[in-house]
């Protein structure tokens, strides 16, 4: 079922998720991409077009929504139709909260998106950010080629909103790149994952034990950002946490097919101001690789070796050159040295 953690009606707050974390990256890799979700999704719609097209809040109910009788309805592309419920005084909401709906902040969306560490070069979506929840099912979404993330009845936490986004783009994934017909890809993630019993883990068991649940639960958890992973857990607690699961990353990652290691660069800060934090998925290739940073005018500045830090390689740079010069202000390209592929921009602010 492609929906996200079961939540209590209004309330939006995910029941594993308490503690607040930092971070946020910002990337200039080039296009990221969507398209995934499970069996039995609610959000039955087909995306359309390529890419990642995001509706926020108040272009979704100009463009897609409708009255008809006094009730407010959300007509998607592919002919998926629902019922919005338009005030917290109705009786589908248990908890009115503080009395307003509140929607997914555009901008923390495209946060987030920007900070999966997986590459979605083959895939694509569209996210509708509503402004109201829908009647049949007030938890946000998934479907192939679809998110709907849902809006709830007190301002929606950062870490919330990336949280349930790489989720839900965990399903897309799904959808796109493993589809159900792939037994073979079905067949290989049950065994590394360890739920090969049908019986126990299926499309008709509780919802923590669903396949699609956990792959979308390992998604979030191996390539979201901090913000999208600062429980530190998974939803099912009684599986092995997927970044201490070998081969499970690299699996993952063959997935999406072979993608330069340059291109799956991300920074945190950046820009910033002094120290950035460079990162790339470990995936099948576990060559170390040498980052080299250099100026706009190709000069190499400084030369940094990896780390490995669970399923990721690390580089870390202070903001100096080899020398120890702290650099001025400005912007410095990073490239993954031996490895085809474009150069990651790097800003150095005041």
């Amino acid at each position: 079922m492609a929906r996200s953690w079961r939540l209590h009606p209004g309330m939006r707050v995910l029941p594993f998720y308490r503690r607040s974390l930092l971070g946020l990256f910002a990337t200039l890799v080039g296009a990221c991409l969507l398209a995934l979700a499970a069996r039995a999704d609610e959000a039955a719609g087909q995306g359309v077009g390529s890419g990642i097209v995001i509706h926020g809040p108040e272009a979704t109910l100009r463009d897609y929504c409708h009255e008809e009788n006094g009730v407010l309805w959300l007509d998607l592309p592919g002919g998926s139709r629902f019922e919005l419920v338009t005030a917290t005084s109705d009786p589908a909401i248990a908890n009115p909260g503080d009395g307003a709906f509140h929607p997914y902040q555009e901008a923390e969306v495209r946060a987030a998106l920007h900070s999966v560490r997986f590459p979605l070069t083959k895939v694509s979506a569209e996210i509708f950010l509503l402004p109201y929840p829908r009647r049949r099912a007030l938890e946000s979404a998934a479907g192939p080629g679809l998110i709907l993330l849902s809006p709830g009845v007190r301002p929606l936490s950062r870490e919330h909103q990336h949280a349930e986004l790489t989720h839900e783009l965990g399903h897309v994934v799904q959808y796109a790149l493993m589809p159900d017909t792939d037994v073979e890809g079905w067949t290989r993630y049950r065994k590394l994952r360890g739920i090969e019993d049908a019986a126990l883990f299926s499309a008709a068991s509780v919802h923590a034990n669903r396949p699609h649940e956990i792959f979308a639960e390992d998604f979030r958890a191996l390539f979201g950002d901090p913000l999208a992973t600062y429980s530190g857990g998974v939803e099912n607690p009684a599986l092995t946490h997927p970044g201490a699961v070998p081969g499970l990353a690299g699996f993952l990652l063959e997935l999406a097919g072979p993608v330069p290691l340059s291109a799956r660069l991300l920074a945190a800060p950046n820009p910033a101001r002094g120290a950035v934090r460079l990162s790339a998925p470990l995936g099948a290739d576990a060559t170390p690789r040498v980052v080299d940073l250099f100026d706009l005018a190709g000069r190499r500045l400084a030369s940094l070796t990896p780390d490995v830090g669970g399923s990721e390689w690390v580089w870390r740079w202070d903001g100096r050159d080899e020398a120890g010069r702290v650099l001025p202000p400005g912007v410095c390209l990073a490239r993954v040295r031996g490895v085809s592929g474009p150069a990651f921009r790097i800003t150095q602010l005041p």
